[in-house]
This record gives structure tokens, sequence and C-alpha cells, in this order.
């Protein structure tokens, strides 16, 4: 799944095709909205919250979640989309782009007045103007028996976070997925968190290590069995979650997170 700065850099290449412009057409292949029509509404701006993207245009919102498969790509007027057109979920055209939708996990729209309440349920968003780390530590705080690893990915607590983040935060930290949030000294661990999305959050390619090159841009996610970049201990792997349904794949060093 998408993590948080991969979303923020969707919407903002959306928002540069989009706002400011006026929708000629739109197409959005769910049977829910199969009738919607937004053409001649302004799209005022796009936006995105946590793993979320939101299309603010007239009074509506469209807002959709990538989940695993999804995406959203501009292509230019008679481009051609690079992806199937039965993948298509959503499309939204002004004079000078078509902005398509693939495999889109969430797609609805509301009214802009609802965006709020509608969103309320997630935590503070790593990336966004108002983030509040005061808030995302008290929501952390609020399952103390929760491993640290599944309580940062939960979007409650704060949003924007994924797997690669969670892993590469732990480790870090020096902390074992599996520790309960009780026993974690959460205040550095969100700092560290907004600092290490933050640097990535303008780059094309995503490091935590410092080092952009292939094969070293991560400490420990997806290398089950290789060594520590530290201390040349073996990385080992585990699943963890709230329940067997909700599993997540973690890495960790057993030497450098204890």
């Amino acid at each position: 799944m998408p993590e948080g700065d991969t979303v923020f850099q969707a919407a903002r290449v959306l928002e540069a095709a989009l706002a400011g412009h006026t929708v000629t057409r739109t197409d959005f292949r769910v049977p829910a909205l199969a009738e919607v029509d937004l053409a001649g509404l302004p799209v005022h701006s796009v936006g995105s919250r946590g793993k979320h993207v939101l299309l603010r245009i007239g009074d509506i919102v469209v807002h959709s979640h990538l989940k695993m498969e999804g995406e959203w790509r501009v292509f230019r007027p008679g481009e051609p989309w690079r992806r199937p057109a039965w993948q298509a979920r959503a499309i939204v055209e002004v004079p000078e782009a078509s902005a398509v939708g693939f495999d889109l996990g969430t797609l609805e729209l509301f009214g802009a007045a609802e965006e709020a309440e509608r969103l309320l349920y997630l935590g503070p968003d790593l990336l966004g103007s108002d983030w509040d780390a005061a808030e995302a530590v008290r929501r952390l705080a609020s399952v103390p028996e929760t491993p640290i690893a599944v309580a940062l990915a939960e979007q409650r607590n704060l949003a924007g976070l994924g797997n690669v983040y969670v892993n590469e935060v732990c480790f870090l930290r020096g902390i074992l997925p599996t520790r309960p949030v009780g026993q974690v000294e959460l205040d550095p661990v969100v700092a560290l968190a907004v600092r290490v999305i933050r640097a990535n959050r303008d780059r094309a390619v995503r490091t935590t290590t410092g080092d952009t090159r292939r094969g070293r841009r991560l400490w420990v996610y997806g290398r089950a069995g290789e060594a520590c970049r530290r201390c040349g201990a073996l990385i080992e792997h585990g699943r963890l979650g709230r329940t067997e349904i909700e599993l997540r794949e973690s890495w960790w060093c057993p030497n450098c997170q204890r």
C-alpha cells in the first residue's frame, strides 16, 4: 500500500494539472456513481490526508483511497493510457489534461461541507499543515498494550505512515516492533517519523539511510536474512497485526533493536 509521501506526491501532480480549470468531462466507473456528471464545475484544489486523495470540484469532494493497487495518473489530451482501460475507476478531464484513477480501492463523492467530518477518524497527518504531534502521541498512548509497529501503522493514531516507514522508524529508534506502546518513549518516535517522511516528501526515490543507490536505501524493510548495515547481524522477519486478517510484514535487527 502506498505510503503517505507517495499519496502526497500524487495529489500534488493532480493539483498542478487540474486546479483552477473547469471540468469538461467526468466518468466514474462504479455503479453508485455511474450517472454523476461534474462537467462545468471548477476544480478548486486537490489535496491529500494521510493515504487519501481529495479532489475538490465545485461543492463536491471526490474522495479516493489507493489501497494496494490503485494510482492516479495524468495524461495530455489524446495521449494513450499506460494502463488498461478496464482498470480505470475515475476520469476527470479539463481542457489540457485527463486525470485517471486506476484500481482505486475506495471511490466516493460527498459534499464539501462534510469533508472534515468524514475524515475525522484519521489521526494527525504527518504531511499536513495542521500536524499535531501532541495529539499523535496522545492517540498512541491510548493503546498501551498494542505492539508499537501495529500502533504506528494504524491511521486512527497518525495518518500517513505505511509499512516501510513503520519498520524503518522502529529500527532507527532501536525498538523491537513487538514492544508494547506503553513501554516506548513516544515523543522521539513521533518526532523521528515526521522528520523521515518529510525528508522524502519531495524525493523521487525514498531513502531512510541517506543513500539513494539501489539496494542501499533502507535499513531493514524487505531485507530478511541479509546483514544489518550497522552491526552485521541477520535481519529477522515476522508478521504483526491486531487480528489474523490484519497481519503486516515486519523486519528487525535482533542486535540493534532491543
